[in-house]
């Protein structure tokens, strides 16, 4: 039997009781101190904003500061109060909570609340985040935009106050396996970043230039077309069906989803910003140096004032063509990109100019080949890693509620 059941045995056998929090704690609502106020030293403070976002579950320093005269003025949490942001943009994030363990006070601001009780501030603090409190606190909440849980409605909720003795072994059971469940997770995010490293720099090595191997400019082996300028493709012109028109975020996203199209006689006007299946978009204004292949099944069309449209001639494999791009020219382009807060590429001229290595055929489809292999591994672990962190955070999530639930206690 282990620790835990033994003191739940020994202090609740008949279970526990479900209070109030109101019946066993005092409810306040913090200061008024906003951003604006924030020092680099002084008294120390935490802005509802950041229990979302800065803080972990349990807090014994600050990040920010207020003016001793500011502090005067407001509300300050003592050390083990809860603290409460009361108000959020969505329900999930609302009533996230830490709990002060610092030996100072600290000022707390609006739209939180400061809850002051005798019980295990782990202990409160692991239940405000658990699922059973948030059922509850799905019901009191109220608002569209803005949702809040008002005090009053907090003080209605009802938590199980096991004895202390049970409350310090659940919060030592709890920090122990949130302690590895972080370790799991930061080991899972090291490997998949090791991964993707490794990934990059075999697929740099693949793609490097070598002396003995044959160059090109890029102007030797592609075609290059730039989209027309803006005023060949109004939106006054586009219908709801016809010829599609290629957009920037065709290239970026890699789809096939259309909003805009042209009718014949624009297409035949616009014949040569045309693409056929084989050709590459790039796209060049913005977010700069997406490529993508067209495929066999995409729609006849043009492309867009924000696009560049590439056709490798004999020689030159496309799917070449796009690692080579993506992993070493358009590096390139972001670098030497011009422009104020909307960055272009550099001119046809000066992106024909570009020497790439042209192997032999055979040589390209073997390094595609490579490629696409290392790309299915990196897709694999893109997706994989992610989904065991998740399914971690959701076992640890379990076993937390778990100990979190009591058999209630009928009072007589």
């Amino acid at each position: 039997m282990s620790k835990l059941n033994k003191l739940i045995q020994q202090l609740c056998p008949e279970g526990v009781e479900y209070k109030a929090l109101g019946s066993f704690a005092t409810i306040s609502r913090g200061g008024n101190f906003q951003k604006k106020d924030f020092r680099e030293d002084g008294f120390p403070c935490i802005h509802y904003g950041q229990i979302y976002t800065k803080y972990g579950l349990f807090v014994d320093k600050t990040i920010s500061f207020i003016s001793p005269a500011c502090a005067d003025k407001q509300k300050l949490a003592l050390k083990n109060d809860i603290i409460m942001a009361v108000t959020s943009e969505n329900i999930e994030d609302v009533c996230k909570c830490i709990a002060w363990l610092g030996d100072s006070e600290v000022a707390v601001s609006g739209h939180s609340a400061i809850i002051r009780h005798s019980q295990n501030p782990k202990y409160l603090t692991y239940y405000f985040h658990s699922r059973m409190f948030f059922d509850q606190k799905r019901k009191l909440a109220h608002g569209t935009k803005v949702i809040e849980v008002t005090p009053d409605k907090l003080a209605s909720v009802k938590i199980p106050i096991p004895p202390i003795e049970v409350q310090c072994e659940i919060v030592r059971i709890l920090d122990n396996f949130t302690e590895l469940t972080a370790e799991l997770t930061a080991e899972l995010t090291a490997e998949l970043t090791a991964r993707k490293k490794q990934y990059e720099y075999y697929r740099n090595a693949l793609l490097t230039l070598k002396a003995e191997r044959k160059t090109a400019e890029l102007g030797e082996v592609c075609t290059f077309v730039r989209g027309p300028f803006g005023g060949a493709l109004k939106k006054e012109i586009f219908q709801s069906e016809g010829y599609a028109v290629y957009e920037q975020q065709h290239a970026i996203y890699q789809n096939l989803n259309f909003r805009y199209f042209i009718d014949g006689k624009k297409f035949d006007e616009l014949k040569r910003f045309s693409i056929k299946p084989g050709d590459m978009i790039v796209s060049c204004s913005g977010t700069i140096g997406k490529t993508f292949i067209i495929p066999k099944e995409a729609p006849e069309g043009v492309i867009n004032q924000a696009l560049l449209k590439l056709t490798p001639r004999k020689g030159l494999n496309v799917f070449y063509l796009k690692y080579f791009f993506e992993n070493t020219i358009s590096k390139e382009l972001n670098g030497v990109a011009r422009g104020g807060a909307i960055k272009n590429v550099p001119s046809v001229g000066e992106l024909k100019a570009i020497r790439i290595p042209v192997p032999s055929l055979d040589v390209q489809e073997h390094l595609v080949a490579i490629l696409d292999r290392f790309d299915a591994i990196c897709s694999d672990l893109n997706i994989g890693l992610p989904a065991e962190i998740e399914a971690r955070q959701k076992q640890y999530e379990y076993y937390r509620d778990k100990l979190l639930t009591f058999k209630e206690r009928i009072s007589t």
